[in-house]
C-alpha cells in the first residue's frame, strides 16, 4: 500500500506538469519576434503558432534584424529559427508542440532586394525541407512548419517546387491568385481603417472589416493586420470578427487574452 504522503506528492507533481504544459494558440502572431530576449523561444513558451523574422542579405548570410545597420554576426535565420525548430520537431515526434498538430507559421520579411535575397533564402529553406510545407503546382504536402515570405512574389511564383508561399496584400484578393501560392494576406491597419481604438469601432468600419474577413475566407486564405493601434483594445474586435492572426509585441498580454477567450 502506498503511503498517503507519496500519493500526495505524485498528485502535486502531476498537477505541476499539467500546469506547465503550454497551450498552442493558433491565432497568436509574434510581430518582429527577433526583438525579444529569446527569439522564437519566448514565443513558443507563450504558445504562439506564428512568428515573424525580418532578414537582410549581408555577405551571403541571412541576418535577422529590422534593418541592415542593426544586423549582428551570428544572428542568422538558421541559428535563431530554422535550426531550433528542426531540433524541437525531432524531439517532439514531428510536431512543434508535443501534444498538438497545430500548424506553425514562419513569416519571413525580406528587407532590401527580394530578387537578390530569394535565391539565398530558397537554398537555405531546402536544407530544412523535411519539416516544411512544400508546394508543387496545386499539390500541397503539409509539414509542421509553413513558411510565408514577403517581398519576393515573382521569384517564389516561378519555382516549380516551393518550400515557401507568399504573404500577399489586400489588393491580391482581386487578382484570383492560387491559394496554394498565397495562403495569407496582410495589411497595415491604418491603410484600411481610421479607428485607433478610442471608444467603439464605427459601425461602417466594423462592417468593412467583416467584409474583408469574409472575402479572405471565401478564397480560403488567412488574414492579418500589423501596426495595430492600442492592440489590447483592437484584439477583441479582430477576434470576434474572425481575423486569423492577432499581431502582438507583448507576448504575455496576447496569450492571456486568447486564453481568456478559450
Amino acid at each position: 500500500m502506498k503511503h498517503p504522503a507519496n500519493i500526495l506528492f505524485a498528485l502535486v507533481i502531476g498537477a505541476m506538469a499539467a500546469a506547465a504544459e503550454v497551450v498552442p494558440l493558433e491565432r497568436a502572431h509574434a510581430h518582429n519576434d527577433y526583438e525579444h530576449e529569446r527569439p522564437l523561444l519566448d514565443a513558443l513558451d507563450h504558445g504562439f503558432c506564428s512568428v515573424e523574422a525580418d532578414i537582410n542579405l549581408v555577405d551571403g548570410a541571412l541576418l535577422v534584424a529590422h534593418s541592415r545597420r542593426e544586423t549582428k554576426p551570428g544572428r542568422t535565420l538558421e541559428a535563431l529559427y530554422l535550426e531550433p525548430l528542426k531540433q524541437r520537431i525531432e524531439k517532439n515526434g514531428g510536431r512543434v508542440y508535443r501534444n498538438s498538430d497545430a500548424q506553425f507559421w514562419l513569416l519571413i520579411d525580406i528587407k532590401g532586394s527580394g530578387q537578390a535575397t530569394w535565391p539565398v533564402l530558397n537554398n537555405v529553406l531546402k536544407q530544412y525541407k523535411d519539416m516544411l510545407t512544400s508546394y508543387k503546382g496545386k499539390k500541397v504536402k503539409p509539414g509542421p512548419v509553413s513558411v510565408v515570405v514577403d517581398n519576393a512574389d515573382r521569384d517564389i511564383a516561378a519555382e516549380k517546387v516551393r518550400y515557401a508561399a507568399i504573404d500577399g496584400r489586400l489588393r491580391h484578393l482581386e487578382q484570383d491568385m492560387p491559394v496554394e501560392l498565397m495562403p495569407w494576406v496582410s495589411s497595415s491597419w491604418s491603410d484600411v481603417f481610421s479607428w485607433k481604438g478610442d471608444g467603439e469601432m464605427p459601425a461602417e468600419e466594423r462592417e468593412k472589416l467583416r467584409e474583408i474577413v469574409k472575402k479572405t475566407h471565401d478564397q480560403g486564405r488567412k488574414l492579418r493586420f500589423w501596426a495595430l493601434p492600442r492592440p489590447w483594445v483592437v484584439w477583441p474586435v479582430l477576434y470576434e470578427e474572425g481575423v486569423d492572426f492577432l499581431n502582438a509585441d507583448a507576448l504575455d498580454k496576447l496569450r492571456d487574452f486568447l486564453l481568456e477567450q478559450k
